[in-house]
């Protein structure tokens, strides 16, 4: 058989982006795992056993070393601080506010954005006025209508979260603060995109992040040895021994269902005055331009995690023990961003993938989407097929013909939104 040497290849696009400056984004995660809810699809509570089972929290001296260190890497004009968890507000305002202090010490003529994802059930009026005053663009967690998001975000007592998610979330709009949405697509949601994407838009979101949840899981083990299925399961890498499919996670097909439901009252109804990341990138992709989210680009490697303790990983999905970068009290976030080990892992993203997704049509909309859902197994049993092919390939087929008018209108110079009166014809 001829050697595949798809695998080993750099294109010229890899040769221009290494080569030019050095621009990537962190995801800081000050209290690591840390966070005040039990969601039972969360993959990062269980992050807490590489660090022993510790509530970590990142000390003054890290958190200056960590914002000096990623500014004075980027050599962009402009440099964005993911603020992550966990649930990052458990750190409290003194901490961000001596975050913004060393920002501004270390800016160096640069300009520094934040942005931080919550769950929203710490915010008081304080947080929201502090946000708004020093323009943090909040990410609010929120699952969708009440009893979608109540089925699987719990706090640690076992309560709903919901009516405290949406307090916190009044308190954004009272003070003036900016916020969009991110929703999980798990079990519960299928068959309700439209009826999730409409609760979201009354609560005055404009801008949707809509997350597939597919996860593996391992129980602990019962006496006799057999997995304890009605303990709380810890969610592991698909390749582990054992490991088994989360209840929660969302069918491929009604992945694709969930999107299209959307897209078909959006593209007649919202175009230009409601924002989905998967609809934006898609369009994007269309028109062969960057697309601004790794999922839906050809490579990764330039969204990765630093922890509490200074441990730098290459991705919010990939934070094992196996894959750690380094730590920069050893070694500096420019020099570790620039690793083989880092350079590997983004161009891997496209190098692996199977013959199948390179023979599809809407490989340049898909580019297998993110690695972290490449564990099964194509027709002939090649490895690394996603999860949520199906889905996607129906995605990407229904909305093709939207796509192609609205290209065609950004090629007049005309604004996308004209796609709507077209689409309800």
């Amino acid at each position: 058989m001829r050697e595949d040497v798809f695998n080993k290849t750099i294109t010229l696009q890899d040769a221009v982006r290494l080569s030019g400056p050095v621009a990537f984004n962190i995801m800081l995660k000050p209290a690591g795992s840390l966070c005040n809810l039990d969601c039972s699809y969360c993959y990062y509570l269980d992050k807490s056993a590489i660090y022993g089972g510790r509530e970590p929290r990142m000390t003054e001296e890290m958190l200056e070393t960590v914002v000096r260190e990623y500014i004075q890497a980027n050599d962009v004009e402009d440099v964005s601080f993911n603020w992550h968890g966990g649930e990052p507000l458990i750190l409290g305002l003194d901490f961000y506010r001596k975050a913004l202090e060393f920002q501004r010490r270390y800016a160096g003529g640069k300009k520094v954005h934040n942005t931080i994802q919550t769950n929203g059930t710490l915010i008081t009026r304080e947080w929201a006025r502090f946000l708004a005053e020093n323009d943090f663009l909040t990410g609010i967690s929120i699952d969708g209508p009440r009893d979608i998001h109540d089925k699987f975000r719990k706090d640690k007592g076992g309560a709903p979260t919901f009516d405290k998610v949406i307090r916190g979330l009044h308190m954004l709009q009272d003070a003036g603060a900016q916020f969009n949405t991110m929703s999980t697509v798990n079990s519960a949601s299928e068959g309700r995109g439209l009826e999730t994407y409409q609760i979201l838009k009354s609560l005055g979101s404009r801008y949707m992040q809509f997350m597939p949840v597919v996860e593996h899981v391992k129980y602990p083990l019962r006496g006799d040895g057999k997995p304890d299925k009605r303990a709380r399961p810890h969610i592991v890498s698909p390749y582990e021994e054992n490991a088994l499919l989360a209840p929660w996670s969302v069918g491929s097909v009604a992945f694709g269902k969930f999107l299209c439901d959307i897209f078909d009252y959006w593209v007649r109804n919202d175009v230009g005055r409601c924002f989905v990341i998967t609809f934006d990138a898609a369009l994007a992709n269309w028109c062969g331009v960057q697309c601004g989210t790794c999922v839906f680009s050809q490579t990764c490697g330039g969204n990765s995690v630093i922890e509490h303790n200074g441990d730098l990983y290459p991705c919010d999905h990939f934070v094992y023990p196996g894959m750690k970068l380094g730590n920069i009290c050893e070694s500096s976030i420019r020099e570790m961003m620039a690793s083989s080990a880092q350079v590997k892992f983004g161009i891997d993203k496209r190098n692996s993938l199977p013959r199948k997704c390179r023979g599809c049509k809407y490989l340049f909309a898909c580019s297998g989407e993110c690695p972290k859902h490449r564990f099964n197994k194509t027709d002939s049993g090649e490895t690394g097929l996603n999860a949520l092919c199906d889905g996607y390939y129906m995605f990407f087929n229904h909305v093709a013909p939207y796509m192609d008018y609205m290209k065609g209108l950004l090629e007049k110079q005309l604004p996308p939104a004209l796609v709507m009166p077209w689409a309800r014809g």
